[in-house]
């Protein structure tokens, strides 16, 4: 007998989903012989890569996490109290098992269907209580960015909010952080806005030439202002005033909704989440009443649903970038939900005695370091502080000989220089203990010759700041931050929130343009290690080798796959990295003098965000027309790129389109801009149709973003965190963004994002999928993609129209189903995207790019079955729609209005539907045997938006303004 060796564990099997036979079925329903002569029909050739993609070769799981973690050990982990907005916490264990590292919470899509979303939106509720309460303001949304973004989010909504349209100045402390000043700065210059930096005590006010101004509290240097007098007289100057805040210390200090706030913005990252060098972390931003409309980001509300009862939803989508396109003051296209509710459970499960002895415990260790510091003579000049001290140093020979010392110890200060004087910061935080204290004291003793102080942290201290700064009011005062203290409450409440969730756990979520294939456990492994979690994302670069790997390894396989020459892995979601590209785009013309090129044309079909972000960098939007069949109207473009030739900036495109084709006239269409001296800027939410078959650079653009929580395999967490790098040619390189604190490369430009790598931790995740799957790998799932998507459209074309195809009817990795047709029955698009939960499905994409029709995207990591149980649930309902069609089943009272159908529902005394129990909740027998409940009826978003309540509320104080409904369930009501 002979024995073959092989591979007998290939993850490229496991990533991919169909097996041979399965894909021997699937080409046979398509009627092709082989994959290559789908890919040849579906693919213009005149765009094919002409050579395989150089990447490493695949990886083992086991070989790739050993090579792995010699890479994560290069990582230094010194004691880090540099401070800046990011500072060494502790996530609690049954948090980080139960939500991190749980894909039934990571691997779930953004809320838009509610019904099965009720976990994440209690969640995220309680989260937004935590950051009003806090803050001191009447609303929150659901998490940005960072901190530095939404610093920078309250620029834009307080600009358009201005009386006078003619004021263009904003008044910037020179104590707010570093790197959100430097993110201010991207996002001021391209609207013209003058940002002026200087001291608060001393800013005039009284020039009529600002329309706002924001503050730090505590300040960088970690002294604590009153700013109640200045907010006052900003607000007599009609001055709209941000105050950027430390989340923990308002535990104890004021908050800055009580000094006059118009709105509060921070990281929430010290509420557990690790620094994981610079993020992602949960920005917050909370406001007044008054600008809930144009706040920006997503918020979750309460409303109720057809039955009465309590139910949340995202609110007020009116406001958001995919209604408003070109109008919408943000592109901010998603949140960071995972990492909120992570904060947002931080809070529930310490509640609020817990979270102020954890502040108490850092302001106490502080003064005892104050006072040891003071003993060997050195000047702590806060008068007033928190967790930070700011410590005046004689000459730069002794900061540099701290520095020295510190680092051998395995500490790091900040070290800074003030009015040319040297300085270092040191910020104290949860894990500090009086070890530490000791530790740092003896540093400075070492270095000035003396004797280091006896240190003890006494049983208490007294709080010396002034009673104006000191905290009165009460915070997280609901049950739910007062309940789940013991890890068995916190255990349950956790999974029974998880419960109430539909994610990839559960079945497919075949979202068109969201790509919501695998999300590996050999992937998300390495997240969670200390080596990548606990590194502060500026400490010095020589302490993060392990990350430089990463980083350039990333960069240089990226370049690989878009056939680019560089790649900024900075921008932190889809929507940032269209932005970066676009400045890209404005640097290169402004660095030639054509400061006037500043069209942008964009295609009728193309996302929100594109608008969005073209308008934020400064652009004139031109739409350009769409032909029935769906492509790009290349007569139109053609004939705007000729009349907006001297001030054509760039062309926003999707390729393959976002109507799900490859169309055949990209290389031209490209060129035609380039002809008229503009640049092509290609939207990368569709490179998984891409990978390994054709590129970027290769249909003629000159800069793309990637969404690596599509393409490649971070997961949506539910709505975030994403990243969004991009890539560009070489004249473009020069304009990638850059960072305040940290020699990005050389680049000089300001920053996108508050963090110089942005999401730094999550790239593992990337990295991993690469590694794995190799050059040959991932040509083959982009492959198989294509493949699944050709299968449900040959098997459900007779059923729904499918509105696009390419040239030889084929479609790329997604399609569009035209469900318009059955208005005339009285049904919606939204109901056939109800009906499917009852059969235990998330439904696509609803009513994008297409108003009334789905957007069905499989991923390439869906096997035969799972993709046969979609198709059959999608004939079944097909076949209800058709039953109303003719007569056979009532207008209003059927199986998809009703739908979806709850336990409580059915298991009423006296059944009155028309139609059987059965038909509404068991349609299959697979979800007779796997039923996934959705725990409330279809929800009144309306209702909802009539009666905004974003905050963990009693059901008793939960009542309909106009019909005085109270609700039927009293549970609680968070």
């Amino acid at each position: 007998m002979l024995l073959k060796t092989k591979p007998a564990d290939v993850f490229v099997d496991r990533h991919n989903g169909p097996d041979a036979a399965g894909v021997a079925e699937m080409l046979r329903v398509i009627g092709v012989e082989s994959i290559d002569q789908l890919i040849d029909e579906t693919v213009p050739a005149a765009i094919r890569l002409k050579k395989p993609l150089n990447l490493p070769t695949a990886l083992t799981e086991r070989a790739f996490l050993a090579k792995f973690k010699g890479i994560a050990e290069k990582n230094q982990l010194f004691k880090n109290y540099i401070g800046l907005g990011y500072h060494p916490t502790q996530l609690p264990a049954v948090i980080q098992r139960n939500i991190l590292e749980n894909p039934g919470w990571y691997t779930a899509y953004t809320p838009y269907q509610a019904e099965i979303a009720q976990g994440r939106l209690e969640a995220l509720i309680n989260y937004q209580t935590m950051v009003m309460e806090l803050t001191g303001l009447d609303i929150a949304n659901a998490s940005l960015l960072d901190e530095g973004t939404a610093a920078a989010e309250t620029l834009h909504m307080f600009h358009s909010l201005r009386k006078d349209k003619t004021t263009k100045r904003y008044f910037v402390s020179e104590q707010v952080l570093p790197q959100t000043i430097d993110v201010l700065r991207t996002r001021a210059t391209p609207l013209g806005i003058e940002l002026v930096i200087g001291d608060h005590r001393t800013a005039d006010l009284t020039d009529e030439s600002f329309f706002g101004a924001i503050l730090q509290y505590p300040a960088a240097d970690g002294a604590v202002y009153d700013y109640t007098d200045f907010i006052s007289k900003a607000h007599e100057h009609n001055l709209f005033v941000t105050v950027a805040a430390d989340l923990l210390s308002l535990t104890l200090l004021t908050p800055p909704g009580e000094m006059g706030a118009d709105a509060v913005v921070g990281n929430s990252q010290r509420f557990g989440v690790p620094m994981g060098y610079g993020g992602p972390h949960a920005g917050f931003l909370a406001t007044r009443d008054q600008f809930k409309r144009v706040i920006p980001g997503r918020i979750i509300g309460q409303s109720i649903d057809a039955a009465g009862n309590k139910a949340f939803r995202m609110a007020l989508q009116t406001r958001e970038q995919h209604i408003r396109r070109e109008k919408a003051t943000s592109n901010i296209c998603t949140a960071q939900v995972l990492l909120s509710v992570l904060a947002g459970m931080y809070a529930v499960y310490h509640g609020p005695q817990r979270i102020r002895q954890f502040a108490s415990n850092i302001h106490a260790q502080a003064q005892t370091l104050a006072g040891a510091l003071g003993e060997l003579g050195l000047n702590q000049r806060n008068e007033f502080y928190f967790d930070t001290l700011d410590i005046k140093l004689e000459s730069e020979e002794l900061q540099n000989a701290v520095k020295k010392e510190a680092e051998a110890a395995r500490i790091n200060f900040r070290y800074f220089t003030e009015h040319g004087t040297p300085r270092v910061g040191i910020s104290l935080n949860q894990n500090t203990e009086i070890e530490d204290v000791r530790d740092i004291v003896a540093v400075f003793a070492k270095v000035l010759g003396k004797s280091a102080p006896q240190v003890e942290l006494p049983t208490e201290v007294e709080v010396n700041w002034a009673d104006v700064l000191v905290r009165k009011s009460d915070y997280l005062t609901h049950p739910i931050f007062n309940t789940h203290h013991s890890e068995h409450e916190m255990l349950r409440y956790m999974k029974q929130l998880e419960n109430k969730d539909l994610s990839l756990a559960h079945s497919m979520i075949a979202l068109g343009s969201c790509t919501m294939k695998l999300n590996a456990t050999a992937e998300m492994i390495p997240v969670t290690w200390p080596e990548i979690g606990n590194l502060h994302p500026f400490a010095p670069r020589e302490q993060a080798q392990g990350y430089a790997e990463i980083f350039a390894d990333l960069e240089k396989w990226l370049c690989e796959v878009t056939g680019f020459d560089a790649v900024s892995l900075q921008p932190n979601s889809g929507a940032q990295g269209e932005y970066a590209g676009l400045l890209a785009i404005k640097g290169y013309h402004d660095s030639r003098g054509d400061q006037h090129r500043n069209v942008a044309l964009i295609p009728a079909s193309a996302h929100g965000t594109n608008p969005a972000s073209a308008v934020m960098a400064g652009m004139q939007v031109v739409v350009v027309k769409s032909t029935e069949d769906g492509n790009i109207d290349v007569a139109d473009l053609e004939a705007k790129a000729t009349q907006y030739a001297d001030k054509l900036s760039c062309l926003m495109v999707t390729y393959p389109s976002t109507h799900g084709v490859y169309e055949e006239t990209i290389i031209d269409i490209c060129a035609t801009i380039h002809n008229h001296g503009g640049r092509v800027y290609m939207d990368g939410a569709n490179m998984n149709a891409q990978v390994g078959l054709t590129s970027p650079a290769i249909i003629g653009a000159d800069v793309c973003h990637l969404n690596l929580h599509k393409t490649f395999c971070i997961p949506h967490g539910g709505g975030g965190p994403g990243v969004g790098p991009i890539g560009v040619v070489a004249d473009l390189a020069p304009f990638l963004p850059g960072h305040v604190l940290i020699d990005a490369d050389g680049r000089t430009a300001s920053a996108v994002s508050s963090a110089p790598w942005g999401s730094a931790s999550i790239l593992p995740i990337s990295y991993a999928y690469i590694n794995m799957m190799g050059g040959e790998g991932l040509t083959e799932a982009t492959r198989i993609a294509i493949l699944n998507a050709n299968y449900i459209k040959a098997r459900l074309e007779e059923h729904y129209p499918v509105l696009y195809t390419g040239a030889n009817g084929r479609c790329a990795h997604e399609m569009i189903l035209d469900c318009r047709q059955f208005k005339k029955a009285g049904i919606e698009v939204e109901d056939i995207a109800k009906r499917l939960m009852d059969y235990g499905f998330h439904a696509p994409t609803v009513s994008f790019p297409v108003a009334g029709t789905l957007m069905v995207e499989p991923t390439e990591s869906e096997s035969k079955e799972e993709l046969d149980r979609f198709i059959e649930a999608m004939i079944a309902i097909r076949m209800e729609v058709a039953e109303v069609e003719e007569g056979r089943a009532d207008a209003k009272d059927n199986l998809l209005k009703h739908a979806p159908h709850t336990a409580a529902t059915v298991l009423v005394h006296d059944w009155t539907r028309p139609y059987s129990r059965e038909q509404a909740v068991y349609p299959t027998e697979y979800a007779r045997a796997y039923k996934f409940w959705p725990t409330v009826s279809r929800i009144d978003s309306a209702y909802g938006d009539r009666n905004l309540i974003c905050s963990c509320t009693s059901v008793d104080e939960y009542v309909d303004a106009e019909e005085q409904l109270v609700q039927a369930d009293k549970g609680p009501s968070y």
